[in-house]
């Protein structure tokens, strides 16, 4: 891959949808967890739109990666790395990251060991860090400019 710029279009598409997603979730009865459950929609709403969030997420570093740098990247926890090692985030936010893609290749794969109980507890007590790491990726758009392509 040829590395050129970030298509401005695409960030916005997909911070657009991470927070539409999480916005979902918000809406749900994280109250309790009887609340939560008292209808099983709740559990599979939450489900799909956590992992939509973080496929999200993923997508905008991997197209980070592709767009700027020329990597191509295929697996879901290698983005925070080559992120990490191209300047774009932090160590810590890299970890984070790699944490999201393992959680994302969960619900894909091992959908059928993922309680209710466990996605109503992250649901209720851990979206901020995909915010996280959004807001990682944010602050290098916003300090590289240059880089992106503000065709839409």
């Amino acid at each position: 891959m040829t590395p050129g710029k970030v298509s401005r279009r695409i960030l916005i598409d997909r911070m657009a949808w991470i927070d539409q997603m999480l916005a979902e979730i918000q809406k749900l009865p994280l109250e309790s967890y009887e609340a939560f459950t008292s209808d099983s929609r709740n559990v599979w709403a939450a489900e799909s739109c956590l992992r939509r969030a973080l496929e999200a997420i993923m997508d905008l570093g991997r197209h980070i990666l592709a767009k700027k740098f020329g990597h191509g990247v295929t697996e879901y926890k290698q983005i925070g790395q080559e992120l990490q090692r191209e300047g774009v985030i932090t160590q810590k936010d890299s970890k984070r990251l790699q944490i999201l893609a393992g959680y994302r290749n969960r619900m894909v794969h091992y959908y059928h060991e993922i309680g209710t109980r466990e996605l109503y507890e992250i649901c209720r007590n851990n979206l901020q860090d995909v915010l996280k790491a959004k807001d990682a990726m944010i602050r290098w758009i916003k300090d590289h400019p240059d880089s992106i392509d503000n065709a839409l």
